[in-house]
């Protein structure tokens, strides 16, 4: 959030606390309770690359879709399990405008270029994670229950020392310019019913960790480029869980750099 702001919450009241530094974010395509107990076992996420809504006919209509061939067009062939020819046909095409659409990419109109085969590179990085983002060792172990965010990866997950709690999952950090900070954080205020006055907008299930720098949900694609203004964007269901595993005074790690700041 930028300057001083107050906060309040989506039905009006004052949640009483001032923010004065900047960062607090609003999603670019739209905008409970204590600590859960350590599981057994890994909770389930959704899987990577999927998105919330679903193309119809009605929606790839109301794009054009290109003949041209992109600079990636085997790599998006590949991706999207589609021939390995170089060439771009009708069925390519709608095959990567709908990705596209999916995943918050505009221009929607089939074009294997750089910001597409960006984003499918990168669900490629997280897909390999698989049950083990932190095979580098790269978030803290020695700390008990934390929150890590992998900036390069995009990825967040909760672990309890080296134990897997829950994730990896997908997540959209700060863009250029409004980058995530990195460090050692902890969150230190929690509203499940945010709402930014400064950008007019809903940030469910927020968990503040630095600043005015959250984890929170969006109802838009966590792969729309270019990012957020500063926090971590998350899917619904997956900010949900995370706001029933963490609490206030549970570590925060930001690591990496996320491609393109």
């Amino acid at each position: 959030m930028g300057a001083v702001g107050a906060v309040r919450s989506r039905h009006g009241r004052r949640a009483g606390l001032v923010l004065g530094l900047a960062g607090m974010t609003v999603p670019l395509a739209v905008a409970v309770a204590g600590p859960a107990q350590a599981q057994a076992r890994p909770a389930q996420a959704r899987p990577l690359g999927r998105s919330a809504g679903s193309v119809t006919p009605a929606t790839m209509a109301a794009s054009s879709c290109t003949t041209s061939v992109g600079p990636y067009q085997k790599q998006a062939e590949r991706f999207l399990g589609r021939p390995v020819d170089g060439r771009q046909s009708r069925t390519d095409c709608l095959a990567i405008q709908k990705f596209q659409v999916n995943h918050g990419i505009s221009p929607t109109i089939g074009y294997a270029g750089p910001i597409t085969s960006g984003v499918m590179s990168l669900i490629n990085a997280q897909k390999a994670a698989g049950h083990n983002p932190n095979a580098a060792k790269k978030c803290p172990t020695n700390k008990g229950r934390i929150a890590c965010v992998d900036l390069t990866r995009q990825l967040s997950w909760i672990q309890d020392g080296s134990r897997l709690v829950y994730g990896p999952v997908p997540v959209r950090s700060g863009r250029n310019g409004f980058e995530t900070r990195t460090g050692l954080k902890k969150i230190y205020w929690r509203n499940i019913d945010h709402w930014s006055t400064l950008y007019k907008v809903a940030m469910p299930y927020s968990q503040f960790f630095d600043g005015g720098q959250a984890f929170h949900s969006i109802a838009g694609s966590v792969w729309s480029p270019p990012g957020s203004h500063g926090c971590v964007n998350m899917r619904t269901g997956e900010a949900k869980k995370y706001w029933s595993l963490l609490k206030n005074g549970d570590d925060v790690y930001v690591y990496g750099r996320k491609p393109g700041t």
